[in-house]
Formats: C-alpha cells, sequence, structure tokens
C-alpha cells in the first residue's frame, strides 16, 4: 500500500528561506511542492521521507533565488491490484459505493462489484439517499456506514487533467447536474467475494 519512490528534481529556494538550515529550506520547498499530491504512476505523496542529496546552488542573473538538484524519497500511497484494504464508506449511490481511507477519498466500488446478488433501497437515516444491501441466504445484509468495509482493489487508475473548462452557459446548463469533481488518481474497489465488505457479515 505505502512505497518509497527515490526522485530527482530540480528546485528554487527563494531569497527569504536562506538564512534557514539548507537540509531545512529544502524540505520545506518539498513539502509544498509535493506533499497530497498525486504522481502520475507512482501514487499519492504522503511526506518526504529522506533527503539523499543536493547539488549545486546556482544563483541566475535577475534572480535572488538559490537553484539545486536535490535526490530525495517520498512515502507514496499506491495500493496494488488484489490487495484488501479497509475503509469507510462515504456515499451511496445509485452508481454504487464511494470509500474512505480518511486521508484518500476516491475509492469506488460500482454496482457490478458489489456483493451479488444485491439491491438498494432507500436509506432510512439520510433524506433522498439509498443504501446497498446484500442478499444471503433468505437474509438481508445492508452496507449502512457503521462498519468498517474491507474491500478487494480492481483497478487504479489515473485520469488525463482535463485541458479545457466549460463556458459560463455550460456551467448554467450543468448546475442542477451532479458534476463529479476531477480526480488524479480513482481506485476501483471489489466488494464480491467471501470476507469482503462490512465487517460485520463474517463476525
Amino acid at each position: 500500500m505505502f512505497f518509497l519512490s527515490e526522485i530527482e528534481h530540480t528546485l528554487r529556494v527563494p531569497p527569504h528561506l536562506l538564512n534557514r538550515p539548507l537540509n531545512e529550506a529544502i524540505k520545506g520547498e518539498l513539502d509544498s511542492l509535493f506533499l497530497d499530491k498525486v504522481i502520475e504512476k507512482l501514487g499519492l505523496c504522503i511526506s518526504v521521507y529522506d533527503i539523499r542529496s543536493i547539488d549545486g546552488g546556482s544563483i541566475f542573473p535577475g534572480d535572488g533565488a538559490s537553484t539545486y538538484t536535490v535526490r530525495f524519497r517520498l512515502v507514496l500511497f499506491r495500493p496494488f491490484v488484489g490487495e484488501v484494504i479497509s475503509a469507510r464508506l462515504k456515499a451511496s449511490t445509485k452508481d454504487g459505493l464511494r470509500l474512505s481511507l480518511g486521508f484518500f477519498d476516491d475509492i469506488y466500488v460500482p454496482v457490478p462489484l458489489l456483493a451479488t446478488p444485491n439491491h438498494s433501497e432507500p436509506d432510512p437515516e439520510l433524506k433522498d439517499g439509498i443504501r446497498w444491501v446484500w442478499e444471503y441466504e433468505g437474509e438481508n445484509y445492508p452496507i449502512d456506514g457503521t462498519d468498517e468495509i474491507r474491500f478487494r482493489v480492481h483497478n487504479v487508475s489515473y485520469p488525463p487533467i482535463p485541458l479545457e473548462q466549460a463556458k459560463d452557459s455550460d456551467e448554467k446548463d450543468s448546475g442542477k447536474k451532479d458534476v463529479k469533481p476531477f480526480a488524479p488518481m480513482v481506485v476501483t474497489g471489489s466488494l464480491d467475494a467471501d470476507g469482503l465488505g462490512p465487517i460485520s457479515w463474517w463476525v
């Protein structure tokens, strides 16, 4: 789930940081650049683990900042396909479930990957909400967010960044629709196997 990746980056350290210890100033700049950011194919940056080397320190004409070539390691969240993870229910819709790990919320379980057979019903605790129910041997087992939910990673994708923004008129037309915010990394999960789903199902 968590990995160390070594990266080399050309970093500009602004003049107001030059009175601080170099490692401290560089780590602060790396944190602001990478923390909570997704790096395609690598994952979500959780923290800067360490700094391996610092080279350079050039100051270019007309710029008071120093430029360094820095090699460092990041702690990255990147689940692998087939991994089983426990999460919490964030939302339940007609399209399936959205789960959260607390620090990462873009985990989706589409209807075809829910435990089968299943059906949806109105959520008694949430107006206009729905909840999904697993049907097993004549009994109904709802997914209501009470327990942690175990899911198996089905896929990890890195959607391309949208290049065009909607025009004002389009925004007005789509204002009444539910528009899913862009997510740079999306994890698709599955509950359709023994031992998966709310932990209360299996205890």
